[in-house]
C-alpha cells in the first residue's frame, strides 16, 4: 500500500524533469568513492571534484524579512534568489519559509574544506558563535570561522568590524547524479527519509553524500543533491518540521475503467498526474510571458531585444564564467524599468559592425545609436556579476550604466554606458600636449572626484563595493573634466574576503592582496594613492624598463625630512606642471595624502572619507597663493617656499621605509 504513493511520485517527478528541466552544463569531473560528511570545518575539499561551482544553502526567512535582507546577509542579489525559488522579486516570505541560496562553492588553494565567502560587519554583541548559530542558522561553525579569518581576535571583536563567515558547501561528483547540492542543517524529527521526500529524491542518496544516518545529529549540516541545475518546484510551502517540500499534486481525474492494482497502474497514474502538471506549469509561464511582453510594448521595446533567440531559453555561457550562470529573461526582468534594453542589430549599426575604426580601448567601441552617443563594452563572458553591482550605485563619479544587450546565439553580452568624451586619464597623462591642458587644478579636482566616486562605493553600498581596478586607464574625465570611475568588470561585494585567484594591473596591486589575497576596500585606497603618484608625476605606475613609481617616489620624496617635502615634490613632479605655476603646498600636500594611502600595512591606511576630505583642503592653497613656486639648488635642499605638515591635513604619516 505504501509502495503506490511512492512510484507515482517518482513517475510525475520524472515527467516533470523529462519535459521541463533546464539543459545542465557538462562536467569534468570522476566518481567519488567515499562520503565526506561535514565538520566543525565543513566539508572535505575531494580530489574527484571540480571547484568552484553553483551550490545551495537551505535557510529559514526570519520574521519581517524580505528577499532583499536575506539576499545582503549571503551577498547575492534578491534576482537569482527569487529565481531559485521560483518566487518574484518582491515576494515577502513567511516566517520560518524555507529558501534555497545560491553559493558560489570553492575549494581555495591550501584549504582543506570547501566553503562559500560570506561578509557579514560586526554588530555589538557579536561574536563568531552567535553570528553562526543565529544569523546563519548553523550553516557554518565558529571553529570555521576563526580559521578563515586568522587577522581577528575572536574576543576582541568590535563593532563594524567585517568577518568572513565560510558557509559550508560542496561540488557535486558524477557518482552524485546531481546538478548541484544543497547544505541543509538537521532539525529536530528530520530523518533522512523525510529530508529525500521533501527534495524528491531518495534516502540512500543521502546515504551516499554523508554517510550513515546514525552518525548524524540535530544541527548538522549534511548534503542534498539537486537533480536540476536550477529547481524549477512551485514556491515552496511550510510542513510540520520546517523543511521544503514540494506541494500536493492534483488528484487525477475519475476514470470509467477502474485502475490495475499493480504497480504498472500507479505508474500510469503518476505520468498523468506529471502531464497534468507540466500543463498547469506551461499555462503559467505563458502568462507570464504575456504580462513581460505588455511591459515592453508600453515602454516601446520588444521582447525579443532581451534575449535574442528564444524568450524562454538561457542564454549560452561563456566557458569561463564563474558557476556557468545562464541569464534568463526572468533573471532581468526586474531591470527592465531601470535600463534600456538594446537590440544587438541596434548596437551593430552604431558601431559599424564593431569595426576598429568604433574602438575606444580593450573591447570598448563608440556608438551612435538614434542620435546618441554611448560607450559599448562587448564581453563573451556572463555580466550577471557586474550588473548586480551597477544595479545597486548611482553617483556623478560612476560612469553610468545606460542599458544592455544579451545574445544568446553567440553568448555575447554588451553593456552600454555613458559616453565619456574626454577619455581615460592614462591618456591625457601620457600625450603632452593633453598634459599641459590638465593644470594642476584640474589634477586635483580629478583627485577629489576619484576620492568621491570611492567614498560611495565603500560607505553608501551594503554589501560595500571593493572595485579591485582601480587605476588612471580606468578614470574617464567628460567634457568639464570631472573624473568618472569605469569597469566594475572585477568589482566585489564584501570585505575581508579571501581569494587565490589574484586580478589586477602591475603597479597598483595592493601587498596584502598580492601575498594573502586579502581583499578589503584598502587595497582601493593603496591603488588610489598609485594614481594619486601619476597626476602629480605624469608618469605610468609601471615604466617601460618595469620600474615601479611607487619606488621611485620611496626613494625620491617620501624618504627624509618633513619640512623639505616640497621641495622634493617640485623636483619629482611631472615637467608640465613644472612649466606653470601651481602652490608648493598643495602638490606636497597630494604627496602626504598618497604617501599614507601607499601604507604596506592597511590598517595604517585612511578611508576615502578621511582622503576626500584632506584633498578639499589642500585645494584651499589656491586661495592666497602668490604664484611663487619652489626652487629647488643641486643638493635638495630648500630655498624658498612653505612647509606642510600631515597633522594639518588631518592625516598622520610616518615616512616609509
Amino acid at each position: 500500500m505504501r509502495q503506490r504513493p511512492l512510484l507515482l511520485h517518482r513517475a510525475a517527478l520524472a515527467t516533470l524533469l523529462c519535459l521541463c528541466a533546464l539543459p545542465a552544463p557538462a562536467r569534468s569531473q570522476s566518481a567519488s568513492a567515499n562520503p565526506a560528511p561535514a565538520s566543525v570545518q565543513g566539508f572535505n575539499c575531494s580530489a574527484n571534484t571540480t571547484y568552484p561551482c553553483q551550490a545551495y544553502a537551505l535557510y529559514r526567512a526570519g520574521f519581517g524579512a524580505d528577499l532583499s535582507a536575506v539576499g545582503d546577509l549571503f551577498g547575492v542579489s534578491r534576482f537569482m534568489l527569487a529565481h531559485a525559488n521560483n518566487l518574484s522579486t518582491s515576494s515577502a516570505p513567511a516566517s520560518g519559509q524555507p529558501l534555497l541560496v545560491p553559493l558560489q562553492c570553492g575549494c581555495p588553494s591550501g584549504s582543506p574544506n570547501a566553503y562559500a565567502p560570506t561578509q557579514y560587519q560586526i554588530s555589538s554583541g557579536d561574536t563568531f558563535w552567535i553570528v553562526s548559530v543565529t544569523k546563519l542558522q548553523n550553516l557554518t561553525q565558529y571553529q570555521a570561522v576563526e580559521r578563515v579569518n586568522p587577522a581577528l581576535v575572536p574576543t576582541k571583536l568590535e563593532a563594524g568590524d567585517m568577518v568572513t563567515f565560510p558557509i559550508f558547501c560542496q561540488c557535486p561528483a558524477a557518482a552524485d547524479n546531481a546538478t548541484a547540492l544543497v547544505t541543509y542543517v538537521m532539525q529536530q524529527g528530520d530523518t533522512y527519509a523525510s529530508v529525500a521526500a521533501n527534495f524528491a529524491v531518495d534516502a540512500q542518496s543521502l546515504v551516499a553524500l554523508n554517510g550513515p544516518e546514525g552518525g548524524t545529529k540535530v544541527l548538522s549540516e549534511i548534503l542534498v543533491p539537486l537533480r536540476r541545475q536550477v529547481p524549477q518546484w512551485l514556491p515552496p510551502i511550510v510542513t510540520r518540521n520546517d523543511v521544503l517540500a514540494t506541494p500536493p499534486a492534483p488528484s487525477p481525474p475519475p476514470s470509467a475503467t477502474p485502475a490495475p492494482s499493480d504497480d504498472r497502474g500507479g505508474v500510469v497514474t503518476g505520468l498523468a498526474v506529471g502531464l497534468g502538471v507540466v500543463g498547469g506549469l506551461c499555462l503559467l509561464q505563458l502568462l507570464l510571458l504575456a504580462c513581460l511582453w505588455r511591459r515592453l510594448k508600453a515602454s516601446g521595446r520588444r521582447g525579443e531585444a532581451v534575449v535574442s533567440g528564444d524568450a524562454g531559453r538561457p542564454a549560452k555561457s561563456a566557458s569561463g564564467a564563474v558557476g556557468g550562470e545562464k541569464f534568463l529573461v526572468t533573471d532581468i526582468s526586474d531591470w527592465l524599468d531601470k535600463y534600456r534594453v538594446f537590440k544587438v542589430e541596434e548596437l551593430e549599426r552604431g558601431t559599424a559592425g564593431f569595426d576598429g575604426a568604433h574602438l575606444i580601448q580593450g573591447c570598448v567601441f563608440k556608438a551612435n545609436i538614434g542620435g546618441e552617443v554611448f560607450a559599448v563594452k562587448k564581453m563573451k563572458w556572463d555580466a550577471c556579476e557586474e550588473l548586480k553591482i551597477l544595479q545597486k550605485v548611482n553617483h556623478s563619479n560612476l560612469v553610468k550604466l545606460e542599458g544592455f544587450c544579451i545574445n544568446s546565439p553567440t553568448g555575447d553580452c554588451y553593456l552600454v554606458y555613458e559616453y565619456v568624451e574626454n577619455g581615460s586619464l592614462d591618456l591625457c597623462l601620457r600625450d603632452r600636449a593633453r598634459a599641459r591642458r590638465l593644470d594642476w587644478r584640474a589634477r586635483l579636482h580629478v583627485a577629489l572626484d576619484l576620492a568621491h566616486g570611492l567614498q560611495y562605493i565603500h560607505e553608501h553600498t551594503w554589501p560595500r563595493v571593493v572595485h579591485k581596478d582601480i587605476k588612471s586607464s580606468n578614470v574617464l574625465l567628460d567634457a568639464g573634466m570631472h573624473a568618472k570611475i569605469a569597469n566594475f568588470g572585477l568589482a566585489k561585494t564584501g570585505h575581508n574576503a579571501v581569494t587565490t585567484h589574484i586580478v589586477g594591473t602591475q603597479g597598483y596591486i595592493a601587498p596584502e592582496y598580492l601575498v594573502d589575497g586579502l581583499v578589503t576596500t584598502k587595497m582601493d585606497v593603496f591603488a588610489y594613492g598609485v594614481v594619486l603618484l601619476e597626476l602629480v608625476s605624469g608618469r605610468e605606475a609601471v615604466g617601460d624598463g618595469g620600474d615601479l613609481l611607487l619606488a621611485d617616489a620611496e626613494e625620491r620624496v617620501f624618504r627624509g625630512r618633513e619640512e623639505r617635502m616640497e621641495a622634493r615634490a617640485a623636483a619629482w613632479m611631472d615637467p608640465a606642471l613644472a612649466e606653470q605655476s601651481c602652490p608648493p603646498g598643495s602638490v606636497a600636500a597630494v604627496m602626504s595624502v598618497a604617501r599614507v594611502c601607499l601604507q604596506r600595512d592597511p590598517s595604517k591606511r585612511p578611508s576615502m572619507v578621511d582622503v576626500a576630505y584632506t584633498l578639499s583642503r589642500a585645494d584651499e592653497y589656491f586661495a592666497d597663493y602668490s604664484g611663487e613656486s619652489v626652487s629647488v639648488d643641486g643638493s635638495g635642499n630648500d630655498m624658498q617656499g612653505t612647509v606642510s605638515s600631515d597633522r594639518h591635513l588631518g592625516l598622520q604619516a610616518s615616512a616609509s621605509s
